[in-house]
């Protein structure tokens, strides 16, 4: 069976769209918030990548928000844009508005259809629901072709009244129909269940893309996701690396190779390059300053190492004995290309697309080559987790209000610490003294200094890129204002210059966040 689908045409019934949430859903999560340009890089990454629909963002959460949505829309080619919004005339208004520019455009409106949502959240009687949705799917429709329409915390719906919603939707022109598991609750069979159930009731079910949508909760976002593909639904929502509200979405690269590597079991395709995964999960962990555990399946550094003797001897027989899918195919590669204090820029650059950084303008890699130089100078051995760390720490920063100068310290056993510490802010140069139980709290007192903010410290942690006692620090910092949480890293083999760089960037991403204002919460 084929679907007519107003942005792909005829999709034969192997073919799974990837819907791809990372910038939205996945920016929800505390302290993940991304500048302008960093979505901007997520997009062109997604759209290499190889996702067929880019959520770009809501566009009515802020003007941050619709500019998001708007420059993507201008900007990426390939991919279909989208924009969430509410049942709402404004939100749909505001979202038509920003995917404008788009070459392929979707308006994707969501409304909760579970007893609890509707009597506590929306405080809206069930045909008052079912009014919403036809009003709302029929505005987006004038505005766009393509419209999904999802039913907030759908896998806890009354399965009827879920009927009732899916077949107004399709009626009034929506062309996706999304049932999320919202809060993480189903379980596989459940998801089975819900998309039968749906496509053997609704009628006109069979001229529409069934989509799931999975929270990671009790660990079951991949496999709901896998599920509800097997019981019909033919794209499923997602993000890089899992990032998400509370335990996160399904994660893209589990799901594709799952699909890759289980053929027998989910007889499906889609678009993506897989070669692509682990870079892009590189660069939105550069991005967020979140790194993925080491154990994380696909593209954690542990996923391809074996240390037991008993798996080491069957990897040396036949790699098949304990890898059921190749490193190259998600993108690990082994180098013998070794870097020190005489290696090249031309070198330098061709490590970092190695590592998946061929994003990183001339501005950015002069500074990144600039620390790797001084780095190489004070360190025997410079390995690739130690540039990855550089580039952490410097990627994205060059449009930050407050840049980390230079810094000076003074401690011991006896008497205060003292820190003497220089800052470039809003392109002043400002330098300021302060003492401090410990040369850390010293540093961060003098950031106030020269910086006064109200922002609580939360979170402060350290951790060793590599092994010596030459090794770089890799700091974070979590800074809490109003509600709102930021994470900075910092790196440098200095641990207290690793603290101080990643306070400043913690302070520069709450000074974007500062200037989002959020809508009603929505998560869906």
């Amino acid at each position: 069976m084929t679907v007519n689908h107003p942005n792909f045409g005829k999709i034969a019934d192997d073919r799974v769209i990837v819907f791809d949430t990372t910038l939205r859903d996945g920016e929800q999560s505390p302290g993940f918030s991304m500048t302008l340009s960093e979505k901007l890089r997520m997009a062109e990454a997604l759209a290499e990548l190889g996702v067929d629909v880019i959520e770009a963002g809501f566009a009515i959460a802020s003007n941050d928000d619709f500019q998001s949505v708007k420059q993507i829309s201008e900007t990426i080619k390939g991919p279909v844009i989208a924009s969430l919004a509410r049942c709402a005339a404004p939100d749909i208004l505001r979202a038509a508005e920003a995917l404008r520019g788009a070459e392929r455009k979707r308006i994707h409106i969501v409304i909760a259809t579970s007893a609890l949502h509707m009597k506590y959240k929306l405080q809206m009687e069930p045909d008052a629901v079912i009014e919403r949705i036809q009003s709302s799917v029929t505005l987006a429709r004038s505005h766009a072709d393509d419209v999904e329409w999802s039913a907030e915390d759908g896998s806890r719906s009354d399965p009827d009244f879920l009927c009732r919603a899916v077949e107004m939707a399709i009626k009034c022109g929506a062309t996706t129909i999304n049932i999320p598991d919202t809060v993480g609750y189903a379980m596989p069979a459940d998801m089975v269940r819900i998309f039968a159930d749906l496509k053997a009731r609704v009628p006109g079910a069979d001229g529409v893309i069934f989509s799931t949508h999975n929270h990671n909760d009790l660990g079951m976002g991949v496999a709901n996701t896998l599920a509800g593909m097997a019981g019909g639904a033919r794209q499923f929502e997602a993000a890089i690396n899992g990032i998400g509200e509370r335990a996160g979405n399904a994660s893209i690269e589990e799901v594709i190779m799952a699909i890759k590597t289980r053929p027998d079991a989910f007889p499906y395709k889609t678009g993506i390059k897989t070669q692509n995964l682990l870079k892009i999960s590189r660069l939105l962990s550069t991005i967020t300053g979140f790194d993925v555990q080491p154990n994380k399946a696909i593209v954690g550094r542990n996923a391809f190492a074996h240390e037991s003797g008993i798996h080491q001897d069957g990897m040396l027989k036949n790699a098949l004995t304990y890898e059921i899918m190749t490193p190259e195919s998600v993108g690990w590669t082994k180098s013998s290309l070794v870097l020190g204090k005489h290696s090249g820029r031309n070198a330098f650059r061709s490590k970092l697309k190695e590592l998946g950084f061929d994003a990183i303008g001339d501005n950015e890699l002069n500074d990144i080559f600039a620390r790797f130089k001084d780095l190489a100078d004070r360190k025997k051995t410079v390995f690739e987790e130690d540039i990855i760390a550089l580039v952490d720490e410097s990627f994205g920063r060059d449009h930050e209000r407050v840049k980390f100068v230079e810094l000076e310290v003074r401690s011991g056993s006896k008497g205060p610490a003292h820190a003497a510490l220089t800052l470039e802010i809003d392109g002043a140069v400002a330098s300021a003294e302060a003492d401090g139980d410990g040369p850390v709290d010293a540093a961060f007192k003098a950031i106030r200094i020269l910086f006064p903010h109200e922002a609580e410290l939360t979170l402060f942690s350290v951790g060793a890129v590599t092994e010596g006692t030459d090794a770089q620090a890799k700091t974070t910092v979590r800074l809490q204002e109003n509600g709102r949480l930021v994470d900075g890293q910092g790196a440098d083999t200095d641990t207290i210059v690793a603290a101080a760089r990643a306070y400043v960037h913690a302070l520069n991403k709450l000074l974007v966040k500062r200037e989002r204002s959020e809508p009603e919460a929505l998560s869906a």
